[in-house]
């Protein structure tokens, strides 16, 4: 009888096993096809570009070619160089970048929910937005000199915008019928902006701040421009100088990295805090 009831389960469990491998077996391949996808386009492109420098199309003065890139990034990085100027940019950008959020969210908030704020406002930030933040360079020289202060301002320019105007669109953004509710149901003026607005808000509120840190990477090198010594902005001047192509791209890859993995921490933050948000990835 135990036998029986042996053979009978036994089949069951290994179909059943059978199926859950099958299954995980599955996962892990659809798994390492998007890894594969993810990457084929960027490596086909330093397939084709070593391809056109053993070809002779490309002068390696003007575009040397991968290989030479990554010989320069291992000696860069072996020096412990390349380290040294990225955490000096990377501070730079933090900081820069954490006084436009603490700037950029209030200001928004207060924009978006006041319109004779708004009204204040307007003007004077539809003249400053359009100034590129290099053009602020002599005055952040006049300002706060030579130092760290003059970069970290150049940067805090370069991200506020983003992080301010997208505040303001995503409190406008909130739905009407939430707000007549609210006014129904006589919620009180904090709860409204705490329990409504801000909710509402927060997919535009994290587009900026993703936005605005891209922005802040990107000004680090005209930021880096005001007498620095140090960081990937400067690295990547002094190469140009000496004609060192190499280091130069190895500069600008760093750069794009360092970006690319502070937004993935940006979008893991937001997929925490918005966990009701449903997006179209693509058909």
């Amino acid at each position: 009888m135990s036998d029986s009831a042996g053979l009978a389960v036994g089949p069951g469990l290994t179909r059943a096993g059978v199926g859950e491998g099958r299954a995980r077996r599955a996962r892990s391949g659809a798994g390492l096809r998007r890894a594969a996808g993810y990457v084929a386009l960027p490596l086909a492109l330093f397939a084709l570009w070593q391809a056109l420098y053993a070809l002779g199309a490309i002068r390696p003065i003007l575009l040397p070619p991968p290989s030479q890139v990554v010989v320069a990034f291992v000696d860069l990085a072996a020096s412990g160089e390349l380290a040294r100027h990225l955490g000096i940019s990377l501070l730079r950008v933090l900081e820069g970048f954490a006084v436009a959020a603490l700037v950029g969210l209030p200001l928004g908030v207060a924009i978006g929910l006041s319109r004779r704020l708004d009204h204040a406002t307007d003007l004077l930030v539809q003249l400053i937005k359009p100034i590129p933040p290099i053009a602020w360079i002599p005055l952040a020289i006049l300002w706060f000199g030579i130092g760290e202060g003059g970069k970290v301002f150049i940067i805090f320019l370069g991200a506020l915008f983003p992080v301010l105007i997208n505040t303001i669109d995503g409190i406008r953004q909130t739905d009407h019928r939430h707000v007549e509710l609210a006014r129904i149901l006589e919620v009180s003026r904090l709860r409204f902006v705490t329990h409504v607005v801000l909710p509402g808000a927060l997919p535009a509120i994290m587009t900026g701040l993703r936005v605005g840190l891209m922005v802040a990477w990107m000004c680090v090198v005209a930021a880096e421009l005001i007498a620095a010594s140090s960081g990937v902005g400067y690295l990547i001047m002094d190469a140009r100088q000496l004609s060192q192509t190499d280091r130069v791209l190895v500069g600008m890859i760093t750069i794009g990295a360092m970006g690319k993995l502070l937004d993935l921490a940006l979008k893991l933050i937001e997929s925490r805090l918005i966990t009701w948000k449903a997006t179209f990835t693509g058909a």
